[in-house]
């Protein structure tokens, strides 16, 4: 779980890394924009990812926390927690916005999976061991 945690940072802190692949893809898919308004766009992709991953991270803190305090519900809080993410990142993924592109750019929302991936060991692991 700590390494879901460690990824989840990770991918949150990716767009900040090179603003400009959230940038450049926006100028792709709207060529037309100034680039006030491509700065305006890549500023309000910035805050939805940074609350899609503080509440990630709340997530795992709190699955870890019931996890080691063996709570009863962490089994399922995690599965639920885990279903939630990974549709929350599919879409992210997938959605197209109005250009006919997806709204994120690619690479984002594949190291947004990464996580997911974590997630699927970990709960897989809780139920095992049940």
């Amino acid at each position: 779980m700590y390494a879901g945690l460690v990824l989840t940072i990770g991918a949150m802190v990716a767009p900040y890394v090179d603003r400009s692949v959230l940038a450049d893809h926006i100028r792709d898919g709207y060529p037309t924009y100034s680039t006030d308004r491509i700065d305006t766009a890549v500023t309000a992709w910035l805050v939805i990812l940074s609350v899609i991953g503080a509440l990630g991270v709340a997530s795992w803190i709190t699955t870890i926390f019931a996890v080691r305090g063996q709570k009863v519900w962490a089994r399922w809080a995690a599965t639920a927690t885990f279903a939630a993410g990974t549709s929350l990142a599919l879409t992210t993924l997938l959605v197209k916005d109005t250009s006919g592109e997806v709204g994120l750019a690619p690479a984002l929302g594949l190291v947004g999976l990464l996580p997911c991936v974590a997630g699927l060991v970990a709960v897989a692991m809780l139920w095992r061991r049940a």
